[in-house]
């Protein structure tokens, strides 16, 4: 099985972003009214790139792709045709997972500082892992993406997630994904560019292949 993962550069210049704006529908818009000029422009490429996607994928036009919230708001395509999608934005980067018939989470995170990593990882990390990362911010930013990715594939909550043990050569397969629901999930890094780290998970004990490709704009 394929999963496909673009990558999404969000700092699109002011033209892309203003013809991405056109596709959103109206709580998208009032998401972002108001916020900082970068993080507004940045918002509007990721939900307008995800929705040309989605689109292509769907045979519809980018406009009148229609959302549903599952119940800790992960997004699902109305009419979806068996479709799962998920996305991560951090910065300016983001990522979308596309499947066929299998859930997918993927999460994107700029890397954090050595202070936060080591802070963290001591108070949600299970032992073993928190010690393994305190000198490697690089680390811990991985085991987040794959507990943040664990948890969107399942439509959970992060906090599910932490007492779960994710370290290990990616690709990993967990039999039992503990308070997140019924195991198994597939797990794998995801290679991006400059200072992110990113990481997919799709539910079930088969492998995936993981097609990545870049968005080029509109």
């Amino acid at each position: 099985m394929t999963v496909d993962v673009w990558l999404i550069p969000t700092d699109q210049p002011v033209e892309v972003a203003e013809e991405l704006w056109h596709l959103l529908d109206e709580c998208e818009r009032a998401r972002c009214a108001g916020a900082d000029p970068v993080v507004r422009r940045r918002f509007t490429v990721v939900h307008g790139a995800v929705r040309q996607l989605v689109g292509a994928r769907l045979g519809v036009r980018p406009a009148d792709v229609e959302w549903r919230r599952g119940r800790y708001g992960k997004p699902v395509p109305e009419r979806s045709g068996g479709l799962e999608v998920n996305y991560s934005a951090s910065d300016s980067l983001a990522a979308l997972a596309l499947s066929d018939g299998r859930p997918v989470g993927v999460d994107v995170e700029r890397i954090h500082g050595r202070r936060v990593a080591g802070r963290v990882a001591a108070r949600f990390f299970p032992a073993a892992e928190a010690r393994a990362v305190l000198e490697s911010p690089e680390r811990f930013t991985e085991l987040w993406c794959r507990r943040e990715a664990c948890a969107k594939a399942y439509g959970g909550r992060l906090v599910q997630s932490f007492g779960l043990s994710v370290d290990g050569p990616s690709p990993l397969l967990l039999a039992d994904a503990g308070t997140l629901g019924a195991g198994p999930v597939w797990l794998s890094d995801v290679p991006v560019p400059g200072p992110f780290r990113a990481a997919l998970a799709v539910l079930g004990d088969s492998p995936c292949h993981v097609n990545c490709e870049a968005w080029q704009g509109s």
